[in-house]
Protein backbone atom coordinates (compact mmCIF):
# COMPACT_ATOMS: atom_id res chain seq x y z
CA UNK A 1 0.00 0.00 0.00
CA UNK A 2 3.21 2.16 0.60
CA UNK A 3 4.30 1.79 -2.91
CA UNK A 4 1.00 2.11 -3.82
CA UNK A 5 0.79 5.50 -2.44
CA UNK A 6 4.30 6.32 -3.05
CA UNK A 7 3.53 5.66 -7.19
CA UNK A 8 0.43 7.91 -6.68
CA UNK A 9 2.54 10.95 -5.59
CA UNK A 10 4.98 10.56 -8.01
CA UNK A 11 2.53 10.69 -10.63
CA UNK A 12 0.86 13.67 -9.57
CA UNK A 13 3.96 15.44 -9.32
CA UNK A 14 4.60 14.58 -12.83
CA UNK A 15 1.55 15.70 -14.13
CA UNK A 16 2.05 18.79 -12.13
CA UNK A 17 5.84 19.36 -13.65
CA UNK A 18 4.45 18.84 -17.20
CA UNK A 19 1.58 20.73 -17.84
CA UNK A 20 0.91 23.95 -19.98
CA UNK A 21 -0.50 27.29 -19.17
CA UNK A 22 -2.00 30.41 -20.71
CA UNK A 23 -0.25 33.94 -19.46
CA UNK A 24 -2.63 36.52 -21.41
CA UNK A 25 -1.13 40.17 -21.75
CA UNK A 26 -5.17 41.13 -21.21
CA UNK A 27 -8.12 39.54 -20.08
CA UNK A 28 -10.31 42.36 -20.69
CA UNK A 29 -10.32 44.05 -24.03
CA UNK A 30 -12.22 47.80 -23.57
CA UNK A 31 -13.28 48.76 -27.58
CA UNK A 32 -13.91 52.20 -25.51
CA UNK A 33 -16.69 54.06 -27.71
CA UNK A 34 -16.44 53.31 -31.35
CA UNK A 35 -18.52 53.72 -34.59
CA UNK A 36 -21.20 52.32 -35.47
CA UNK A 37 -20.39 49.84 -38.42
CA UNK A 38 -16.83 50.19 -37.65
CA UNK A 39 -13.92 47.16 -36.92
CA UNK A 40 -15.25 44.86 -34.40
CA UNK A 41 -12.34 42.72 -34.56
CA UNK A 42 -9.65 42.82 -31.86
CA UNK A 43 -7.08 39.76 -30.60
CA UNK A 44 -6.28 38.40 -27.61
CA UNK A 45 -2.43 37.38 -27.31
CA UNK A 46 -1.05 35.21 -24.97
CA UNK A 47 1.96 32.62 -24.38
CA UNK A 48 2.08 29.37 -23.38
CA UNK A 49 4.09 29.36 -20.10
CA UNK A 50 3.94 25.96 -19.53
CA UNK A 51 6.42 23.28 -20.70
CA UNK A 52 4.02 21.15 -23.05
CA UNK A 53 2.07 22.05 -25.99
CA UNK A 54 -1.30 23.99 -25.54
CA UNK A 55 -4.20 22.63 -27.23
CA UNK A 56 -7.63 25.00 -27.79
CA UNK A 57 -9.92 22.79 -28.55
CA UNK A 58 -12.77 24.82 -28.57
CA UNK A 59 -14.30 28.93 -27.50
CA UNK A 60 -17.79 29.16 -27.22
CA UNK A 61 -19.21 33.19 -26.97
CA UNK A 62 -21.84 34.18 -24.66
CA UNK A 63 -23.81 35.59 -28.14
CA UNK A 64 -24.03 35.33 -31.94
CA UNK A 65 -23.01 38.87 -31.90
CA UNK A 66 -19.74 38.11 -30.56
CA UNK A 67 -17.43 35.38 -32.95
CA UNK A 68 -14.17 34.22 -31.70
CA UNK A 69 -11.28 32.30 -33.78
CA UNK A 70 -9.20 29.64 -31.97
CA UNK A 71 -5.85 29.22 -33.26
CA UNK A 72 -5.54 25.74 -35.55
CA UNK A 73 -2.06 24.34 -34.41
CA UNK A 74 -1.04 23.76 -30.92
CA UNK A 75 0.95 26.51 -29.29
CA UNK A 76 4.21 25.33 -27.94
CA UNK A 77 5.85 26.11 -24.55
CA UNK A 78 7.30 29.94 -24.39
CA UNK A 79 5.86 30.36 -27.71
CA UNK A 80 2.58 33.04 -28.28
CA UNK A 81 -0.61 32.50 -29.30
CA UNK A 82 -3.85 34.55 -30.62
CA UNK A 83 -7.37 34.53 -30.39
CA UNK A 84 -9.46 36.78 -32.71
CA UNK A 85 -12.54 38.00 -31.35
CA UNK A 86 -15.07 39.65 -33.67
CA UNK A 87 -18.03 42.14 -32.28
CA UNK A 88 -20.97 42.76 -34.73
CA UNK A 89 -20.50 46.92 -34.30
CA UNK A 90 -24.07 47.46 -35.93
CA UNK A 91 -25.72 46.77 -32.95
CA UNK A 92 -25.74 50.16 -31.13
CA UNK A 93 -25.49 50.52 -27.39
CA UNK A 94 -23.13 49.51 -24.61
CA UNK A 95 -21.97 45.43 -24.66
CA UNK A 96 -20.29 43.57 -22.12
CA UNK A 97 -19.53 39.84 -23.58
CA UNK A 98 -17.53 36.79 -22.66
CA UNK A 99 -15.74 34.40 -24.69
CA UNK A 100 -15.15 30.75 -22.94
CA UNK A 101 -12.18 28.92 -23.80
CA UNK A 102 -11.72 24.73 -23.46
CA UNK A 103 -8.05 23.54 -23.59
CA UNK A 104 -5.57 21.17 -22.46
CA UNK A 105 -4.17 23.68 -19.67
CA UNK A 106 -3.91 22.72 -16.17
CA UNK A 107 -6.95 25.11 -15.90
CA UNK A 108 -9.01 23.67 -18.60
CA UNK A 109 -11.54 26.57 -19.41
CA UNK A 110 -10.69 30.62 -19.24
CA UNK A 111 -12.85 33.10 -19.97
CA UNK A 112 -12.01 36.27 -21.40
CA UNK A 113 -14.61 39.78 -21.92
CA UNK A 114 -14.85 42.15 -24.01
CA UNK A 115 -16.55 45.47 -23.43
CA UNK A 116 -17.71 49.24 -25.23
CA UNK A 117 -20.06 50.88 -26.93
CA UNK A 118 -21.19 51.22 -29.82
CA UNK A 119 -22.46 54.98 -31.04
CA UNK A 120 -25.45 55.51 -33.15
CA UNK A 121 -23.42 57.83 -35.13
CA UNK A 122 -20.90 57.48 -37.76
CA UNK A 123 -17.65 59.84 -36.30
CA UNK A 124 -16.74 62.54 -38.19
CA UNK A 125 -13.36 61.32 -38.62
CA UNK A 126 -14.73 58.87 -40.16
CA UNK A 127 -17.35 60.97 -42.55
CA UNK A 128 -13.48 62.84 -43.42
CA UNK A 129 -11.87 60.27 -44.26
CA UNK A 130 -14.69 58.41 -46.95
CA UNK A 131 -15.22 62.36 -48.43
CA UNK A 132 -11.35 62.50 -48.84
CA UNK A 133 -11.46 59.33 -50.85
CA UNK A 134 -13.22 60.66 -52.99
CA UNK A 135 -10.95 63.08 -54.13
Amino acid sequence: MKTFGTLVIALFITFSINSQEFKFEKETIDYGKIAKGSNGERIFVFTNIGDAPLIIKNIQSSCGCTVPKKPEQPIMPGEKGEIKVSYDTKRPGGFSKQITIFSNAKTSTKALKIKGFVSKEIFLAKEKSLLSEDN
